[in-house]
């Protein structure tokens, strides 16, 4: 390696991280607007080792629902921390497609954590965030910026067009029917696509063998959404997945208590590597 030039600093190719909190507006790759917020680590940057969680939250939620704003701090005592709203979501432009372009809304947050100078990104995703840290985590694997180096899906299905439990036939109805979608616009404050997928996007299940990152996947055992055999399959779906069924919980970041989220914190901490 050559010095550099007389009268100049060599200069490391890692930026400073962010400090201070901050709110901006990223665009997806198709031009969506996508609301975000950035939280340092409580304990100053040094204490975060590089280290951030981008933490995709559930149908119907966005960056200041109380669930995603608890799960952010617990986060933050560890790490520095991005939440979004998805689109159709929040203050988000678009309408929501239910985790198919979901996709580019989690990279866009990928990306602008390691904008903001951290070396190692974990992706914390809930229900519908569950399934799109998955597919993004497949689709975005040996891409360096929006790549993430540990990837946690909770309460997430395993395969698409489940109907088998009486809140996921309500949900479909919601996405829909014209009615649904219309309660879904003025009574969740989310906006929905009326289109149906096309093509079908790759599923779940489908995505966790093309996963590079090490993966930890957690679900409740009374899930009124999921039951146990989503989180098995997709346990079983790759070598090396770990899976924590938690005795007594129900659904995604609604059910994911302060205890629950520290472990995931001290184990994402651990599979991100330095």
């Amino acid at each position: 390696m050559s010095s550099p030039p007389a009268g100049r600093t060599a200069r490391s190719s890692v930026l400073p991280i962010t400090r201070g909190r901050r709110r901006t507006t990223l665009r997806a790759a198709d031009g969506v607007a996508i609301e975000a917020a950035y939280e340092p680590c409580v304990q100053g940057a040094e204490a975060s080792g590089g280290l951030a969680f981008v933490v995709a939250h559930g149908f119907t939620g966005d960056l200041l629902k109380p669930h995603v704003r608890r799960a952010a701090g617990v986060f933050a005592q560890v790490a520095g921390v991005i939440t979004f709203s998805f689109r159709g979501h929040g203050r988000s432009g678009g309408r929501s497609t239910v985790g198919d372009l979901e996709v580019l809304d989690l990279a866009a947050a990928v990306a602008w954590a390691r904008s903001l100078g951290y070396t190692r990104v974990v992706t914390v995703g809930f229900s519908m965030g569950g399934s799109v840290v998955l597919r993004q985590a497949a689709e975005h694997r040996g891409r360096t910026e929006a790549r993430p180096d540990a990837v946690v899906a909770v309460s997430a299905p395993a395969r698409w067009y489940y109907r088998g439990t009486p809140s996921m036939r309500r949900l479909h109805w919601l996405i829909t029917r014209r009615t649904g979608r219309v309660v879904g616009r003025h009574v969740l404050r989310t906006r929905i696509h009326h289109k149906d997928w096309d093509p079908v996007p790759r599923s779940p299940v489908e995505s966790v063998p093309l996963i590079e990152s090490p993966l930890l996947v957690v679900h409740g055992d009374r899930d009124p959404y999921f039951p146990l055999d989503h989180p098995r399959m997709l346990a079983s779906a790759a070598p090396g997945v770990e899976l924590w069924v938690e005795p007594g919980m129900g659904h995604a970041e609604h059910a994911a208590g302060d205890e629950l989220l520290g472990r995931i914190g001290e184990w994402a901490t651990r599979a991100a590597g330095s």
